[in-house]
Order: C-alpha cells, then sequence, then structure tokens
C-alpha cells in the first residue's frame, strides 16, 4: 500500500477529527481509510490513534507521527513546486482559509472564477472566525482581515476594509437616531466577540475616541449580528464589504456618519516564500487582481 497516501489519510483523519470526514475530504470509503490507517500502524510498529465511537485521540507515538508526517508531506509538496516548472499551467490542490462572512459574500465566488481560469487546480475551503495555525493546519493561504498581520508570516495586501455603525430604520424609529458618540451609551450595542466587543475606536476630525459600548447580543460572526441588526434589534459595527448593499438599497441606515471607524485591511498570507508552488503565486496574483480592482473597492 503506498505510504505516502498512508500518512496522507493519517494526518487528515487526525485534523478532520473522524474517519467519516476524512473519507468524504479524500473522496474515498470508510473502509479504505481505516486499511490505510491500520497500514501506518503495521509500519511503524506502534498504535497511534485512541478510537471509540464519538471520537478519536492521539497517543504519545500518535503526536510524534502527526508532527512528522506533516514535515514529510510539506518536503514532499515543495519539491514537487520544485520539479513543475516544465508545467507552467497552474495545477493541484490549495488550502485557503477565510472568515465566514468574507468567504461566503466574496471569497467564494472569486475561487469558483479562478478554477475556471484554471481547470487542472483544486481549491479546499475552510471558512472559521478563528485564527488559523497554517503550519499545524495545512493551509496555503489565509484572507485575513486585520490592523496587523504576524511579522512571522507573509501578507499581500488585497483591500482596506472600512466599517460603519449602521442600524434598521424601525430600531432608530423607536429609540432614536445617536448624534453624538456619547450617545451610543443610551443604546442597546450589537457586538462582535473579537473586534470591538466593549469598546468601539471612532475617529471624528482626526481626534481618536474610544467608546465604551454594551448590549444584549454579541456573536463571534458578522453575518449573526447583521441578521440582528435587520430585524431591528440595535446598532453594530459592520464592514462595508458585507452591508454596502443594503445601505444603498436603505434597508440598513448609517449611524453617525460624521465618525470614522478605526480602519482595517484585507491581506492574503502565507507561511513562507521559499520555492511557491505554481498555484500558490497565481492564486496570490489572482486575489490581487481581483481585490485590489477599481470596481472592487467601488462596491465596498
Amino acid at each position: 500500500m503506498d505510504r505516502i497516501t498512508a500518512m496522507h489519510v493519517f494526518v487528515e483523519v487526525v485534523e478532520r477529527g473522524s474517519l467519516t470526514a476524512a473519507a468524504e475530504a479524500l473522496e474515498m470509503s470508510r473502509a479504505m481509510v481505516t486499511r490505510y490507517l491500520a497500514e501506518v500502524e503495521r509500519w511503524l510498529g506502534a498504535r497511534l490513534l485512541h478510537r471509540t465511537t464519538r471520537r478519536i485521540s492521539l497517543t504519545a507515538p500518535g503526536e510524534a507521527a502527526l508532527l512528522r508526517f506533516r514535515q514529510m508531506l510539506a518536503i514532499g509538496d515543495e519539491l514537487h513546486g520544485e520539479l513543475a516548472t516544465d508545467n507552467p499551467e497552474p495545477h493541484g490542490l490549495i488550502r485557503v482559509t477565510a472568515s465566514v462572512s468574507f468567504g461566503q459574500i466574496h471569497l467564494a465566488a472569486a475561487v469558483a472564477d479562478f478554477v475556471k481560469r484554471h481547470p487542472l487546480t483544486r481549491v479546499e475551503l475552510l471558512l472559521v472566525d478563528r485564527v488559523v495555525n497554517l503550519v499545524e493546519e495545512r493551509v496555503d493561504i489565509a484572507v485575513r482581515i486585520s490592523r496587523a498581520i504576524d511579522p512571522a508570516l507573509i501578507a499581500r495586501w488585497l483591500a482596506p476594509c472600512r466599517s460603519v455603525l449602521c442600524a434598521a430604520p424601525s430600531y432608530l424609529a423607536e429609540r432614536g437616531t445617536p448624534t453624538t458618540a456619547d450617545e451610543l451609551a443610551g443604546h442597546n450595542c450589537l457586538t462582535h466577540h473579537y473586534v470591538g466587543k466593549s469598546v468601539w475606536h471612532l475617529q471624528r476630525d482626526g481626534r481618536a475616541i474610544a467608546v465604551a459600548v454594551g448590549g444584549n447580543i454579541s456573536a463571534n460572526e458578522a453575518s449573526l449580528l447583521l441578521e440582528a441588526v435587520r430585524a431591528g434589534a440595535g446598532i453594530a459595527m459592520l464592514p462595508t464589504y458585507q452591508i454596502a448593499p443594503l445601505l444603498r438599497s436603505g434597508e440598513l441606515v448609517e449611524v453617525l456618519p460624521e465618525y470614522d471607524v478605526e480602519g482595517l485591511g484585507i491581506h492574503a498570507v502565507y507561511a513562507s516564500r521559499r520555492q511557491l508552488p505554481t498555484i500558490m503565486r497565481s492564486f496570490l496574483d489572482f486575489l490581487v487582481e481581483r481585490f485590489a480592482s477599481p470596481d472592487f473597492l467601488a462596491r465596498i
């Protein structure tokens, strides 16, 4: 049995948390996944996984094997990229992560266009609202919206991320429209777990203002806050890439438009510059072309 594939199967099972999920991702039967795991354990002469009906966990030898297998697979991918210079057309698999809201609204369509342009490529999307460890989770590129990027990573600028305070007309009709930042203290402010959960950073006339906020709804994902705002629950700070069409249609109203929300940047980040595979270089260039374009910037 192919030991490279067996290593890949083992890593996939650990990362996805179950044999069934790994089988679906690898497009093979669960029985085949089980055979590959048995082959790895026979090869190493050690039990690598504790398996129950509910979950799997690593044994001590399994933890050591996982680290080495990830390193070996990464070296194999790098070598493949070096030796594939005679095929300039992007090909192979790339794993990409982004936030749920940005992924659903913008990245999914971008990926569809990329694989249409380059039919030998495949993209696996991981949409989560947490910071993914690129090395540990074998992710090639992360689209991150942040003020500062981890200096250990390489970043390419894609676009600015502007946010505004907004609310539904029904909420403002019932509770009134604030005219100064101080008046936010008397409103139901819906907050994000990771960005401005208790303090919103605003600017006016070049002066920075920190406003303490609170409300009865908080969430770890911007799309959840958006739905609550649309339902008239309160005021939220949301990115214009998500709500620009709703502001234009009047479904949502910008609150305190004379105040600026501290801006963020949209970046594509990756772990190493060394011997980037053709598919990674092409995808990075594609993201820059798409999201730095005047057309995209005009829509957000």
